[in-house]
């Protein structure tokens, strides 16, 4: 191993224990030896170089191609001694600096989103085929932070409390038109609908998440209650009582969020609420992560909440709530790596093995990032008026409970009629 990739590592691994072995064949130790230990194996000479000048983007392409590999634990293993000792000053690298620094310089212009190119960025995650992902997600296929209200949860019963918690959030009234943006495979809507019996509208860029929600809405016969659409929310004219959003938010791109935040002003009604649930970070504005932007999330951002709250306030909305969620997605991604290993094969099969190892480094080093580094999932309640929630959060927690009982009793009845229907949460006694 070269002199200068052993300095950096040496700098930067203080505790823990890691052993990298280069293509010399050599094994240095890194660490306190504290913890499980690690053997990292750089097998060629161009991903040791690549890796010294930038570890960033250079570790997980070299462990998709093979030319890296965790052959002592995980690579989720080697993501936790690289998040717990980064931050501690003692990397010092100034083409790191640099490199870290044109990122953040950069980053307006990778994330002009515009209505073509959202769509382009969006197919590349998001249209990728409808298998791969019901490998690992909940039976309702739920691509974002799970709520975790007690630590036993299964991951279903977590992605259903997320639902009631979003749902309690917005107040919801039985009848009342919602707009899901970014509609996902449709469980939200869905729930909505069967829950309120809301007019749900969902928008989404990906086809297969569409036809994949439309049929959803066919099969549980909620056609009259919920529409699915390929749709940008920049194109929406109508107006809704409520408006909800889960894991679109990162997409947008923070030249936009102007943009999407007076679109919201517009389409939501006078006494209307919206809950915003994104990925956020603890921390300072940033740059995306290098492999992230380069092979998961093109046009993706993740934004402090200092770059959110200004473009709510400049559009005339008001922050009726902030709830912050600091390790559920790191629970929920635990589920996700273990169904993915779980499956792996089927995967393979599906794709290939660079694409299976790419993945692998995505769910892990997503985890460790929200264990170990400064990433959260925030929920914002907006509305246009100060008065059009009770002014204390009690209700939340009485919604979810009474949704709760209504879940369990939809798993059990027998379907009913529409002249029959069973009561909806919000009906009164």
């Amino acid at each position: 191993m070269n002199v200068l990739l052993q300095r950096i590592f040496a700098k930067l691994v203080r505790t823990g224990n890691l052993t990298v072995t280069g293509p010399d064949g050599v094994p240095h130790r890194f660490g306190d030896g504290s913890g499980e230990p690690v053997h990292m194996l750089i097998r060629t000479r161009r991903a040791e170089r690549a890796i010294t000048f930038d570890p960033t983007l250079a570790v997980p392409e070299a462990y998709m191609d093979g030319e890296m590999d965790i052959v002592e634990g995980n690579i989720f293993g080697f993501m936790r001694i690289a998040f717990q000792n980064l931050g501690n000053g003692t990397v010092d690298a100034a083409w790191s600096r640099a490199i870290e620094g044109l990122r953040v310089a950069l980053r307006r212009f990778q994330q002009v989103n515009t209505a073509a190119r959202a769509k382009r960025n969006v197919e590349r995650h998001y249209d990728l085929s409808g298998d791969l992902y019901r490998l690992f997600l909940d039976s309702d296929m739920q691509y974002s932070c799970a709520y975790f209200a007690n630590p036993e949860m299964t991951l279903e019963e977590a992605q259903t409390a997320k639902k009631a918690h979003i749902a309690a959030k917005m107040r919801l009234k039985p009848g009342q038109s919602v707009l899901d943006i970014g509609s996902g495979w449709g469980g939200l809507g869905l729930y909505l609908a069967r829950s309120f019996e809301a007019q749900v509208l969902g928008v989404t860029l990906s086809s297969e998440q569409h036809a994949v929600a439309t049929e959803r809405a066919h099969q549980e016969g909620l056609d009259s209650h919920v529409h699915f659409e390929i749709r940008d929310y920049r194109d929406l004219v109508e107006r809704f009582d409520r408006i909800v959003s889960v894991g679109m938010f990162e997409h947008v791109g923070v030249n936009h969020y102007r943009t999407f935040f007076d679109t919201v002003a517009k389409r939501l009604k006078p006494d209307g609420v919206m809950v915003l649930h994104s990925i956020g970070r603890f921390g300072p504005p940033t740059a995306t992560s290098a492999f992230i932007r380069k092979y998961i999330f093109p046009g993706g951002y993740i934004p402090a909440l200092s770059e959110v709250l200004p473009a709510i306030e400049k559009a005339g909305l008001m922050v009726a709530d902030v709830e912050v969620l600091r390790l559920h997605y790191a629970e929920t991604l635990k589920h996700w790596s273990k169904r993915f290993a779980a499956n792996r094969d089927k995967a393979k099969a599906i794709y290939d093995e660079r694409f299976c190892r790419m993945w692998e480094f995505y769910l892990a080093a997503s985890e460790a990032a929200f264990r170990w580094q400064d990433l959260m999932v925030f929920q914002i309640q907006i509305t246009h008026r100060n008065d059009t929630l009770p002014l204390t959060r009690d209700y939340i927690g009485k919604c979810e409970k009474a949704l709760a009982m209504h879940e369990m009793a939809h798993r059990t009845a027998e379907p009913t009629t529409k002249a029959g229907r069973k009561r909806t949460v919000g009906d009164k006694e």
